[in-house]
């Protein structure tokens, strides 16, 4: 790892001497140095990569995109002047950080060192920030020294595709978002009670049947003095489908890695299985019929804990996920299981008993732990939401902590691997504002842009050992609410860009009104994207 440069006076006087100049770099880096001059990028400008790089060509048609100019990419020899070069950071002072970067930018070369092309892309990244905005045939960019690396290992945000899908450019497009603020996983919920999203060749009534709905919820739900459905809410009765083939999901998983980006599956269970239980109601504690959820909410209908062809099933289709997506993780969900059915099910009420279980969270650890045991004897660990904690925790389990910070915590304390995604703040489908009257409808809550950028993933109650068992954040973006990508955007955007320097930035150099004057410049990026984000929280101008 490129050996960390800590800011002295003279350093910090620097510091502030460059960000009177607003650069527009979110996440903000961990080191800046400013030289005199600046580095012209012109039709005449070799990149040159010691050996074929995807990053080499990442930037080669970033740069035609945005500006029309046709930047030649070279593997054999090294021009003296006017060239971006990527190099291995060997004999620059490394340690073991495989996304660190350091970039140099003088009036003759941009130099780009990295242990491996983790840290060459985001160091590129940086660079594209420092680009102007205008379209012109030369680009000028400030002679500067950085030495930056992350915060956190950890880098996260969710898009919830089961309640409302997305095509599968706009995914690539949420993904591009992701790599510009150097966040690397996309955490991609692909199954609910609402909507089964993922093409499984084994299992093909889970997409013929469980991709659809006969009707989706208008608004929000209400309920009746009883607690059940109100006959006053209103649907839509359009036919609501959509789901991504084997060969979509692969595209995606590709185009991800290119910018190194994990994408980590979720595939509910036990609980959120509705619309896997319309195509094989088999595998429930009761015959059936069952229907994909037209509602909001949670159904009481999930997979049998006694049945072990209820485990056969999700082996075979963790077998296809895994196949699918490389991630070390696999996320189980494990969330909001309605045990009820649990209760009143003979199988499941034999499977307590001969399991020695006392009572149903008992039963949810057995189902967890069982699952677990066969995604560990593949070579991958399983992720889920703070509820794995009931009935005691899968051993080798990882953690999100979503229902507030004391999951995330009591899994730490035992050693297990956490991500914090606390609905406060990390809960992107929450208000950004107070004025709700005029913001689109969203689930509720409040999340505001500070609230984001000043949330702190490490708990103070933790001890030094214990602290190391939180890998990093996500923000969560649930579609309840959100019908079309541009709302998405309008969500996730710019709360995404807090996040990344959450997770990216070291504490000490966070500040919330700079982060604002940068974000102020930066949005003439998010202009040129197209993107339709929330532009009541920048300063006024």
């Amino acid at each position: 790892m490129i050996k960390k440069v800590f800011l002295s006076v003279c350093t910090l006087f620097l510091f502030f001497q460059i960000q009177a100049q607003i650069l527009p770099l979110i996440p903000l880096p961990n080191s800046i140095q400013k030289a005199e001059g600046t580095f012209s990028i012109n039709e005449n400008t070799i990149i040159f990569a010691e050996k074929k790089s995807a990053e080499a060509a990442y930037l080669k048609q970033y740069i035609f995109e945005n500006y029309g100019l046709k930047l030649k990419v070279t593997h054999k020899t090294k021009a003296a002047i006017n060239i971006i070069t990527f190099l291995n950071a060997n004999g620059k002072d490394c340690e073991n950080n495989r996304e660190e970067y350091q970039l140099n930018v003088s009036k003759n070369t941009i130099n780009i060192y990295a242990l491996n092309n983790a840290g060459i892309f985001y160091g590129i990244q940086t660079l594209i920030q420092l680009l102007p905005i205008e379209k012109s045939t030369v680009l000028k960019i400030p002679c500067l020294q950085i030495n930056d690396a992350p915060r956190y290992q950890w880098r996260g945000m969710h898009l919830d595709c089961s309640r409302h899908f997305f095509t599968k450019n706009e995914v690539k497009k949420y993904i591009d978002y992701l790599a510009m603020y150097k966040l690397n996983v996309f955490h991609w919920h692909l199954v609910d009670d609402q909507g089964w999203r993922i093409e499984i060749k084994k299992y093909p009534f889970l997409t013929k049947i469980g991709s659809k709905r006969k009707a989706t919820l208008i608004g929000k739900p209400t309920f009746d003095s009883l607690g059940n459905p109100s006959a006053n809410d209103k649907y839509d009765s359009t036919l609501y489908e959509g789901f991504y083939t084997q060969n979509d999901i692969k595209e995606i998983v590709a185009y991800a890695k290119n910018r190194h980006i994990t994408v980590l599956p979720e595939i509910e269970m036990p609980g959120h299985s509705l619309a896997a239980l319309a195509a094989y109601p088999q595998y429930a504690c009761n015959a059936g019929p069952f229907e994909t959820y037209s509602r909001w909410g949670v159904s009481d209908d999930v997979y049998c804990t006694g049945n072990d062809e209820a485990f056969v099933f999700l082996e075979n289709i963790l077998k296809e996920v895994m196949e699918l997506f490389p991630s070390k993780y696999i996320h189980i969900g494990g969330d909001e299981c309605v045990k009820t059915k649990w209760k009143s099910c003979a199988k499941c009420q034999k499977r307590k008993a001969d399991e020695h279980l006392k009572n149903e969270e008992e039963l949810q650890s057995y189902f967890i732990t069982r699952i677990e045991k066969y995604v560990n004897a593949n070579g991958r660990q399983i992720i889920g939401w703070d509820e794995i904690l009931e009935g005691g925790l899968a051993p080798n389990a990882a953690l999100m902590s979503w229902r507030g910070i004391n999951g995330g915590i009591a899994a730490a304390k035992q050693n297990h691997f956490v991500v914090m995604s606390p609905g406060r703040p990390c809960y992107f489908d929450h208000y950004q504002s107070r004025d709700k009257a005029a913001e689109p409808m969203a689930i509720g809550g409040f999340n505001p842009l500070d609230s984001v950028y000043n949330y702190n993933p490490t708990p103070d109650s933790l001890n030094e050992n214990e602290q190391k068992f939180i890998m990093g954040a996500q923000a969560n973006v649930w579609t309840e609410y959100i019908t079309n990508f541009s709302q998405v955007e309008y969500m996730a955007l710019p709360r995404m860009s807090a996040l990344s320097e959450v997770l990216w930035t070291n504490m000490e150099y966070k500040n919330f009104p700079d982060f604002q004057e940068r974000l102020y410049i930066h949005k003439g990026i998010l202009d040129r994207m197209k993107v339709n984000y929330a532009k009541h929280f920048l300063p006024i101008k």
